[in-house]
């Protein structure tokens, strides 16, 4: 079934339909989500998708323009009060507390932990950062979800159901990708916790898992380069960014797709990190430009301990040596 159309609203979407993808409007029927950063760009995407796949989302968002419009545009798509949004400064417990305080008043309980929350802005590299934007980059990515993880999973253990993920980046900059050393710093750390946890709660019925969305963003054609409220440093221009599969980017649309797909099957994918478009070729998705594609991946994919040590396996190792 596709959505409803929103013609009325600021918020940059098109609709969602579940069917091309494989899934229905019941897949997530009686689950609860709650999305971080949920109110834009992948997040909302996410929420979205989350709903068209019969869950119930709270969206959580530091914007409150745009996470009132996203409940709004959310509940229409549906035809249902599916969306509640609560306005969060992740980094803030108090919020965090708040936030969860909320969404178990509201829905009686939480299922599904979305954490996308993240400041792109906070992309600069060492040498031309400061120490604040390091800060910032951790209080929001690491900080973030570990508030988050300490008030929704607990009582998910409690119940034996539950899953909890991560909407990470790539491990460190790598030039030409778009995320710099201060945005992936704080990604990483974020990354770490969440892989930790996957070990804490193994066989409790709680399942975490990791999502990297390559690419995902859509332009909008009258803020090619929007920059920082101080004027400061332009966000990456992704005009002619084009991923495979895609004619340009993946619509954020069709990560929450992937990510309902993904949530689906968690009971599967615990302890494992996937990319959008690893994901997106396990669910057979229809992609516009399918001869793009390159062959489906036969990357070695790292057991828990080769994972633990990975900083011991990076370059080339001893043999460069002498």
């Amino acid at each position: 079934m596709t959505q409803k159309t929103v013609p009325d609203t600021f918020l940059n979407i098109e609709p969602i339909d579940l069917v091309a993808c494989g899934l229905t409007n019941a897949d997530l029927q009686g689950e609860v989500a709650v999305v971080t950063g949920g109110a834009s760009n992948i997040g909302l995407g996410y929420a979205r998708a989350i709903a068209a796949a019969g869950g119930s989302v709270v969206v959580s968002d530091i914007n409150a323009k745009a996470g009132k419009e996203a409940e709004r545009v959310i509940n229409l798509e549906n035809g249902r009060d599916a969306a509640f949004f609560v306005q969060c400064d992740i980094t803030s417990e108090d919020d965090v507390k708040a936030l969860a305080k909320a969404a178990f008043d509201r829905f009686g309980k939480v299922d599904i932990l979305v954490n996308n929350a993240m400041n792109m802005r906070l992309n600069g590299t060492i040498l031309e950062s400061t120490v604040e934007d390091l800060d910032a980059s951790y209080a929001i990515s690491g900080r973030g979800v570990m508030l988050a993880i300490k008030e929704f999973v607990p009582p998910m253990l409690a119940r034996g159901h539950g899953t909890v993920t991560y909407s990470t980046t790539q491990f460190h900059y790598l030039p030409p990708m778009l995320g710099r050393s201060i945005y992936t710093a704080g990604k990483a750390a974020a990354t770490s916790l969440v892989m930790s946890l996957a070990n804490e709660v193994k066989g409790s019925g709680v399942n975490v898992f990791c999502m990297v969305p390559a690419g995902v963003g859509r332009i909008d054609a009258d803020h090619q380069a929007p920059v920082s409220d101080d004027g400061g440093t332009p966000l990456p221009d992704l005009s002619n960014f084009s991923m495979p599969g895609f004619n340009g980017l993946v619509p954020p649309e069709v990560s929450g797709a992937a990510m309902v797909y993904l949530l689906m099957n968690a009971s599967h994918l615990h302890g494992s990190g996937f990319i959008l478009q690893e994901a997106l070729q396990a669910m057979k998705f229809p992609f516009p430009n399918p001869s793009t594609l390159p062959p489906p991946s036969n990357v070695h994919k790292m057991n828990d301990m080769e994972l633990t040590l990975a900083f011991c396996n990076m370059g080339p190792g001893p043999s460069a040596i002498g």
